[in-house]
């Protein structure tokens, strides 16, 4: 089993102790006891004491629990409380995201540092170019005044000994829109107002600290009602499983979900939907059509590029129509996407056919804390299956391929890709405004496509080989 760092596999470890403390029928208490129980006094911890690896453990749970740490007013509030409000909570976790401040103290500022390889040479160009007269030399050494750098980088440009240093904080160096920094009390916070929900700050913090408002409890506790829970499985899943797909389904209908569809079928429709829309606005003269189905890229056009969004196409996710077709043949089920992607999460919670997200990796911790060996689960069918032009849609250029299957020769296509949401490709968008090298923009919000989302678990590459390998072998709904 993969995880990025030894965080994250105590989180997975936090998961399955949840999910084993709802099923021993005493919730509240044994949830309240896990943080003595994982750091016992006297036994090892990572931090500089027991006590503050408890506190860590409880915030965790708490996002577990589907809690934001920020909305904490008393600290004096036990576990065994925000695992009873969970059981009773009818509203879905929102904002997705939350921070643990006690986890993430360990970065420094962003700032630019003058190293020992510093020769103080007499050209003194870091001192020249500053507009700020930030740098100066002591002792015969350059050093930067972090008070007056304005983190321009001119400095590190001119220096001929490379002796100046760029020290980023990883979470915001990875975020597309500035959306996550640090606030007064060196504590990193979340601009919502910002945010496109693309998770990259969440794989990016190297402490863990970033974590998302779980809603595995919301979706257990339906299950132990006795609820029908449809599984929307995302087809990004394919690259996570490590048996064949109907031992996946066995598996999940074995946890307790009573039915299986494929989100690859919604693909389908989506593919088929977005073929005729991009038909129809050539027919009319439009520049270029892009894409929709990453709902990080379109958080993205509605809070940055206001001006892109007459060229984003009007259809609905794969998501969306999987679940609309799920909720029309039982209304009464509750659906479950599951993913790799934060931005879904969001995206469900304006959706009303959605009723809860969980990612891949809560899917293992239920699988774990079950006792459930996907290979060892009998061959079961979907519910609904989708096709293989739906089924490529988790890979960069997948969603072009479906797009262009069902255009055919109705009109011509010329493609272009954005291969992940970065402040490179970011500036790239705003020039399509202006003038677009093709007339279908297809963009994913992680690079190399939802094989890469934030909260999977296997690595791309093997993700990949695994998917490209089950597209060999599906069906196609129109004939290459």
């Amino acid at each position: 089993m993969y995880f990025r760092n030894y965080s994250a596999t105590t989180h997975f470890e936090l998961m399955v102790r949840l999910i084993r403390a709802f099923d021993s029928g005493n919730f509240s208490e044994n949830v309240h006891r896990i943080p003595v129980e994982m750091r016992p006094r006297g036994g090892k911890h990572t931090r500089c004491c027991v006590y503050r690896d408890r506190a860590i453990l409880k915030y965790r749970l708490m996002a577990l629990l589907g809690f934001g740490i920020e909305d904490e007013e008393d600290e004096l509030v036990p576990l065994s409380r925000y695992a009873e409000i969970s059981l009773t909570r009818e509203t879905t976790p929102d904002p997705v995201l939350t921070v643990i401040d006690e986890a993430c103290n360990g970065c420094v500022r962003t700032r630019y540092e003058a190293t020992n390889a510093c020769r103080g040479c007499l050209t003194q160009a870091c001192v020249d170019v500053c507009p700020k007269d930030a740098v100066e030399l002591v002792n015969g050494k350059s050093v930067i005044n972090p008070d007056r750098c304005i983190q321009c980088g001119k400095c590190m440009d001119v220096c001929p000994y490379h002796a100046i240093v760029h020290i980023p904080i990883p979470c915001e160096e990875s975020c597309p829109t500035g959306a996550i920094s640090k606030m007064s009390n060196s504590k990193e916070t979340i601009d919502y107002e910002k945010c496109i929900f693309c998770g990259k700050c969440l794989a990016a913090c190297p402490f863990n600290a970033i974590l998302e408002r779980s809603q595995l409890v919301d979706v257990i506790r339906e299950m132990s009602r006795g609820k029908v829970v449809t599984a929307l499985v995302a087809p990004a899943i394919v690259g996570e499983t490590p048996s064949t797909m109907g031992q996946l389904v066995g598996a999940l209908k074995s946890v307790g979900f009573s039915h299986v569809i494929e989100v690859a079928a919604g693909a389908d429709k989506t593919a088929a939907h977005e073929a005729d829309e991009f038909v129809e606005r050539m027919e009319e003269g439009a520049p270029f059509m892009t894409s929709s189905c990453c709902p990080a890229y379109t958080e993205f056009v509605e809070k940055h590029l206001p001006e892109m969004k007459e060229f984003v196409s009007d259809t609905r996710t794969p998501m969306h129509y999987t679940a609309q077709t799920a909720k029309e043949n039982d209304p009464e089920a509750v659906t479950v996407f599951i993913g790799p992607c934060v931005a879904k999460r969001q995206e469900a919670t304006a959706d009303p056919y959605v009723d809860h997200v969980l990612t891949f990796r809560e899917l293992r911790a239920l699988f774990a804390a079950r006792d459930i060996e996907i290979s060892q689960c009998d061959e079961t069918s979907f519910d609904l299956a989708g096709l293989a032009e739906g089924r490529g849609f988790p890979v960069s250029g997948g969603v072009t391929d479906g797009v262009k299957a069902y255009i055919g020769d109705r009109a011509p296509i010329d493609p272009v890709g954005i291969d992940g949401l970065d402040k490179r490709s970011v500036k790239k968008l705003k020039a399509y405004v202006k003038k677009c090298p093709g007339n279908f923009v297809e963009i994913m919000g992680c690079t190399g496509g939802c094989i890469a989302g934030p909260s999977g678990v296997v690595p791309e590459k093997k993700a990949g080989r695994k998917l490209q390998a089950f597209l060999k072998e599906s069906p196609r709904g129109v004939e290459k």
